[in-house]
């Protein structure tokens, strides 16, 4: 459900084509029954501009409805979020749900090719849009993800102004963002601007502004979505990406309901399942990471970015890595993708330096014995 008119969304308010579909709370639960038994710890919640009923307290109810569901060894242990601005009293009580990143793409900085493709709703206000992360920290979202829908306009000029934004978090608030998303335009039902991008970015400019963020903000994580095929996921690894999303659907009910693909917001490149994106990440010679341990241990915003600038975090990370990938392996993966995975560790831990070897062989050993979320 959704009250904005954006040209390039399958989920626009004047798109007739589409059946629409906003899920109950044991809707919410049955999708994430299907993700914690893949083996998902982590999930992004997408939601539209308007809120069935009850307004901001939907938004709520669903993250709290997805903390609570289990099954056998399946949890989600953070959720991410990405819903439209918010008002500061608002973001605090966001903050007070427990999530982990809050993430909003300005979708487009050209200001003229914004009002040209937001055509109503809320989402016409540019000001109110970009000024969200501002908002977001004041309330203390000290994890923020920011983004552009490339295809709206040229890609070098919304590369920059990106970087004025990250540079204004920096100044303001010491604190840039935790992930830069790098979503590429795709087909949508109803969307004629979605199959005909205005300023659509060719494979080979996408990977050079790829490589050109890693270079100009090596902290953050690299987010690439499952829009793109698995083929351009594994070439960009080696540019700079350090995050994924896999197995994703972008219609309501998608994960219980999987034939279902009517009422998606846009078309995906990559459909694989977790299980075998996991298997070719390790083939890759990646470590497939399920960790949240910076969220539970308060290692976020300005403490995050302390360990991220001169890259001390990686110390936590391989080890946060390794223990998590091992966790999932036990649970959840394939006979397959077991074998590549425990084969990937073994070579990992073999070229760590002594006191890194050490503390996640230890670590190893807990998941090993039967313990789970082990982190440091």
């Amino acid at each position: 459900m959704c009250c904005n008119e954006c040209t390039y969304c399958a989920f626009r308010a004047r798109n007739r084509e589409l059946k629409r579909r906003a899920l109950t709370q044991e809707e919410i639960a049955h999708e994430v029954t299907h993700l914690v038994e893949e083996g998902h710890k982590r999930i992004l919640m997408v939601a539209g501009e308007s809120y069935p009923g009850e307004g901001f307290a939907y938004v709520l109810r669903s993250i709290d409805t997805i903390y609570r569901t289990t099954s056998g060894r399946g949890e989600i242990r953070r959720v991410n979020v990405n819903i439209a601005p918010l008002t500061a009293d608002e973001f605090r009580q966001l903050k007070g749900a427990q999530i982990g990143t809050y993430q909003l793409f300005q979708e487009t900085y050209h200001r003229p090719t914004y009002a040209r493709v937001h055509l109503g709703g809320k989402k016409v206000d540019y000001d109110w849009r970009i000024t969200a992360m501002d908002r977001a920290m004041e309330a203390g979202i000290d994890d923020v993800g920011v983004g552009v829908l490339f295809g709206l306009a040229d890609w070098r000029y919304e590369l920059l102004a990106m970087m004025q934004h990250v540079e204004h978090l920096e100044r303001t608030f010491g604190v840039g963002p935790h992930t830069i998303s790098v979503p590429r335009m795709e087909p949508a039902s109803g969307s004629d601007t979605a199959s005909h991008p205005p300023r659509p970015v060719p494979d080979t400019e996408f990977r050079k502004l790829v490589a050109i963020l890693r270079l100009a903000v090596p902290y953050t994580g690299i987010i690439m979505s499952t829009r793109e095929t698995a083929e351009m996921r594994r070439e960009t690894f080696a540019l700079g990406v350090s995050q994924i999303s896999a197995g994703s659907r972008t219609n309501p009910g998608g994960y219980a309901e999987e034939e279902r693909y009517d009422a998606s917001q846009f078309s995906l490149g990559d459909h694989r399942p977790l299980d075998e994106v996991v298997r070719d990440v390790a083939a890759l010679g990646y470590v497939p990471s399920f960790c949240t341990a910076c969220y539970r241990l308060g290692r976020t915003g300005a403490d995050f970015m302390d360990l991220a600038r001169p890259g001390e975090i990686r110390d936590h990370c391989q080890p946060n890595a390794v223990a998590t990938f091992q966790e999932y392996l036990e649970d959840f993966a394939s006979p397959a993708t077991r074998a590549a995975g425990e084969a990937m560790i073994r070579d990992t831990v073999a070229a760590m330096d002594a006191p890194i070897r050490l503390k996640t062989e230890t670590m190893l050993e807990a998941v090993r014995s039967g313990r789970r979320d082990v982190f440091c």
